[in-house]
C-alpha cells in the first residue's frame, strides 16, 4: 500500500470513528464512561475504557453488508442473543470477530462453522462469565403468551446483563415481559424490544418498565412500533431515550 493510499484509509477510519463518537449516547459509571452506539434494529456497540462490545451483528433486511460492521472499532467481545437472521449472521461474524470472544446460546453455537465455534463460549440462562473484564449474566428471553411461544421458546435464547463499574446494562434480546424480566433489580440501562407478534407490545413493555424500574430505557427491535407512545406510557417511571435504529 502506498503512503498516500494508507493515509487516505487512515483518514476515512478516523472520520468514521469521529462520526460514531459524536452520535454516541453515554452512561457514566464509577469506572469510566460507556459509549452506546445504535447500529440498527438489534445491533449495537457498547464501548467501555477502550473495550468494544458488539451485540447481535446482523443485516437490516436481506442484503448482507459486512462493511458497515468492519468500519466500527474492533470488538473484544461479541454477544449473540439467539440464532434468528436479524440477530445472527455467519459472514458478518467471520468478517468482524478477529480476536474477539463470542458469547452465544447453544442453539446459535450449533449453527456456526468451526472457525467461529473456536472463538465462542456458550452460555445458558443463569450462567455467569467474565470476558474482556466485563461480567456477564445470561438471563431468560422467551415468549410467554400461549400463541407466541413458537417464536422464542423458553430456555433457548439469552438476554444479557452486563456490569460496568457500578452500573448494570440489560440487553433483553427477543422476549416478552416475562416474570424473570419483571424480577430484575438494579438495572441502570435497559434495551427493550417491542414489535408484534414476535416480542412485546408497547403496553407490555411499559408495564415491564413499571415492574423492574430501569433508570434509562432504549426501545429497540421496534420497526413499525410507535415508540413515542411507549415513552408517553412510561411517563416518569424511566428516562426513555429514542435512538435511530432504522436509518433511511
Amino acid at each position: 500500500m502506498s503512503i498516500r493510499l494508507a493515509s487516505a484509509v487512515a483518514a476515512v477510519a478516523m472520520s468514521t470513528s469521529a462520526a460514531l463518537a459524536a452520535s454516541d449516547d453515554r452512561l457514566t459509571t464509577n469506572a469510566g464512561e460507556v459509549a452506546i452506539h445504535a447500529i440498527h434494529h438489534a445491533a449495537l456497540t457498547l464501548t467501555f475504557n477502550g473495550t468494544t462490545i458488539l451485540v447481535d451483528p446482523a443485516p437490516l433486511g436481506q442484503n448482507v453488508d459486512t462493511a458497515e460492521f468492519t468500519a466500527l472499532p474492533a470488538p473484544a467481545l461479541i454477544l449473540i442473543t439467539h440464532e434468528h437472521g436479524d440477530h445472527f449472521n455467519v459472514p458478518i461474524l467471520q468478517a468482524v470477530s478477529g480476536n474477539a470472544t463470542i458469547v452465544a446460546p447453544q442453539s446459535a453455537f450449533d449453527k456456526m462453522p468451526d472457525d467461529l465455534k473456536a472463538k465462542t463460549k456458550v452460555m445458558k440462562n443463569g450462567d455467569k462469565l467474565e470476558v474482556a473484564g466485563v461480567p456477564i449474566e445470561a438471563v431468560p428471553a422467551y415468549n410467554n403468551s400461549t400463541d407466541k411461544q413458537q417464536y422464542h421458546p423458553k430456555g433457548r435464547d439469552n438476554g444479557y446483563v452486563l456490569t460496568f463499574g457500578d452500573k448494570h446494562v440489560y440487553i433483553a434480546g427477543d422476549t416478552e415481559d416475562t416474570p424473570e424480566m419483571r424480577a430484575l433489580t438494579g438495572i441502570d440501562v435497559a434495551f427493550l424490544p417491542m414489535n408484534l407478534p414476535y416480542t412485546m407490545s408497547v403496553d407490555q413493555a411499559a408495564d415491564a418498565v413499571a415492574a423492574f424500574k430501569p433508570k434509562v430505557v432504549y426501545p429497540y427491535h421496534s420497526r413499525g412500533t410507535d415508540v413515542a407512545a411507549f415513552k408517553t406510557k412510561v411517563g416518569g417511571a424511566a428516562d426513555v431515550r429514542i435512538l435511530d435504529w432504522y436509518p433511511s
